[in-house]
């Protein structure tokens, strides 16, 4: 049995859910959410919570009603916080910013990489070497900054490219002569 499963998930003033069939909608102040469950977790909305449980006694429906929960939780902290990943870039002229939709990066290639914003995600350069990634979903979110990152990875050497803030690069020592 999942832990994390059998906490219900309160929801705050200010946040309506909504439960139809398989589909949990969250509306609140920085926008609306939803997420469809699979058919092998139950959800309801009971006493301004919601509770999430396995309909059968199977392996595959103790794994998915965990991580329903954890999703619904997600979509609560989305609508009233909101999630943001930060980057940093490390390299000699190396640099990032805002065209309007588009965010420009200057990677070391012989072209800047022109990257579309999706809908939904904002996107801020506060220097030239940071980028803020802000949404109400957490998922894609998490997609755009992985996107931005595969452009140019870290190298273990040196540690250029694209990072996220809070990453480890662990170091490699160079040739010895």
């Amino acid at each position: 049995m999942s832990r994390v499963g059998k906490k219900p998930v309160t929801v705050p003033s200010g946040v309506t859910a909504t439960v139809e069939g398989q589909t949990v909608k969250m509306k609140g102040p920085k926008g609306q959410l939803q997420f469809v469950v699979h058919d092998d977790v139950d959800v309801k909305f009971e006493d301004g919570s919601v509770k999430v449980a396995p309909r059968h006694e199977t392996n595959r429906a103790q794994a998915l009603y965990g991580t329903a929960r954890a999703q619904i939780a997600n979509l609560v902290e989305g609508v009233t916080k909101g999630f943001e990943k930060k980057l940093e870039i490390t390299g000699v002229g190396y640099r990032a910013a805002l065209q309007g939709k588009k965010l420009q990066l200057a990677l070391g290639y012989s072209h800047d990489v022109l990257y579309d914003i999706p809908e939904g995600i904002t996107i801020t350069v506060p220097k030239p070497t940071e980028i803020n990634v802000v949404g109400i979903d957490s998922q894609k979110v998490g997609q755009v900054a992985a996107e931005i990152r595969d452009y140019r990875p870290p190298e273990p050497y040196k540690g250029k490219g694209v990072r996220y803030s809070d990453e480890f690069i662990f170091r490699k020592e160079g040739k010895k002569k």
